[in-house]
C-alpha cells in the first residue's frame, strides 16, 4: 500500500486472451468464455487445496476483458505469475478437445503497478499501467500458441522467486523449462518493450508455494 488514499501494488499480472474470439457468434462466445472461466476456477481451487491457502491469498483480483481476463496475483507471490501462466496454458489443451471451434489462448505475464478502486456498484476493481503494459506483450508478431509471453520485468521476478523457492527451481528443471532469447519490439503506441517466450517440455499444473501470509494485505 503506497498511499493513505488508495491501494497500489507492484505485482504479477497474467492476461488470458481467447484467440479469434471476435470471429465467433454470440452463442459460441458465451459458451467458450463461460466454460473457460469455470474451468480455470476449478483448476485454481484444486491447486489451492494442495497449497493450503484460500483463493484471496493467491489472487487479489480478476478483471474481465470481454475475450478473456486479467488475473492479478498477491504481491507476496510475485514471480509465480509466469508459472501460473504455464499452468493455464497446459489446461487450455483440455478445453480445445471439447470445443472444435476453440483456437486456443494467448497468455502474457507482466510485473507492474495496479491500483484498486471501488466501481459504481461498490465492487473492487483494478486499473493501472501494469494492466495496460501486460496487454502490449500480446502484440509480439512471433508469438507461439504453446508458449507464454513474459515481460523482462516478469522474468526478473521469476528469477527472484526461484532464488527464494529452490524446490520450484528444481521442479522447473525436471519439467524441462525453456525460454527464448529476449525480444525487443515496439507496441502499437511506439513504445519499446522487451520480453521472452517461456514453455515447459513436460507441461503440467504447478501448485503455488505454501507460505505464511500473516504479514500481508
Amino acid at each position: 500500500m503506497n498511499s493513505k488514499n488508495r491501494n497500489v501494488w507492484i505485482t504479477d499480472i497474467v492476461l488470458i486472451d481467447v484467440i479469434g474470439f471476435s470471429k465467433l457468434d454470440a452463442d459460441e462466445q458465451f459458451e467458450i468464455i463461460n466454460f473457460l472461466t469455470r474451468s480455470y476456477s476449478k483448476m485454481i481451487e484444486k491447486m489451492l487445496v494442495n497449497s493450503n491457502m484460500p483463493l484471496t491469498k493467491l489472487i487479489i483480483g480478476f478483471v474481465s476483458t470481454g475475450d478473456g481476463f486479467f488475473c492479478i496475483l498477491n504481491p507476496r507471490l510475485k514471480g509465480f505469475g509466469a508459472i501460473l501462466g504455464l499452468s493455464f496454458n497446459h489446461f487450455s489443451e483440455h478445453i480445445a478437445k471439447k470445443y472444435p471451434y476453440f483456437e486456443g489462448i494467448r497468455i502474457a505475464v507482466h510485473t507492474g503497478e495496479v491500483n484498486e478502486f471501488r466501481d459504481i456498484l461498490g465492487n473492487k476493481n483494478y486499473i493501472g499501467d501494469g494492466l495496460n503494459d501486460c496487454a502490449r506483450y500480446l502484440e509480439l508478431k512471433g508469438y507461439t500458441i504453446s508458449t507464454v509471453m513474459i515481460s523482462n520485468a516478469a522474468y526478473e521476478s521469476l528469477k527472484k522467486f526461484l532464488e527464494l523457492h529452490k524446490d520450484f527451481q528444481i521442479l522447473l528443471i525436471q519439467r524441462e523449462f525453456k525460454h527464448s532469447a529476449m525480444y525487443t519490439f515496439e507496441d502499437k503506441h511506439g513504445n519499446q518493450k522487451q520480453g521472452c517466450l517461456i514453455w515447459l517440455r513436460k507441461a503440467g499444473i504447478i501448485n503455488p508455494p505454501n507460505i505464511n501470509f500473516n504479514s500481508i494485505i
